[in-house]
């Protein structure tokens, strides 16, 4: 019994910590030279902002949903013209959901580290590439 006691209590030391790791990332927005802005619109045309990490291989680019928080990738999926701002720059795409071969290749070549999937709480990962418009 005294066993279970522990395992349910660092249990819930992970989540906490699992949960006030993805609310700082999502209140503070880190942003540096590997991240940029998407712009993604809902149904009414509205946008919202959030900082991502910019994936590229081979000339293209990607971007990650590595979070369980992802209203950002729900909204790429449902409208799928999405502004990009990097480096100042603002320009539209086209968002491009990845399957098989494609996704496995870019998750490969943009692997995360064991530490920021723990710290995560391991969500899963989808990608998608941005194609300009």
């Amino acid at each position: 019994m005294r066993l279970i006691k522990v395992v349910l209590i660092l249990g819930l030391i992970y989540v906490g910590v699992v949960v006030t790791f993805e609310s700082l990332l999502g209140y503070f927005q880190p942003a540096d030279a590997q991240t940029m802005v998407i712009t993604t619109f809902d149904a009414d045309g509205v946008g919202s902002d959030r900082v991502v990490a910019r994936l590229e291989t081979n000339g293209e680019l990607y971007v990650a949903a590595n979070h369980w928080p992802r209203a950002w990738y729900r909204a790429a999926l449902a409208n799928d013209g999405v502004e990009i701002t990097f480096n100042g720059v603002k320009a539209p795409y086209t968002a491009v959901l990845l399957e098989g071969a494609e996704h496995d290749r870019i998750n490969a070549d943009h692997a995360l580290p064991l530490g920021f999937r723990v710290l995560t709480g391991f969500p899963p990962r989808y990608l998608m590439r941005l194609d300009p418009q």
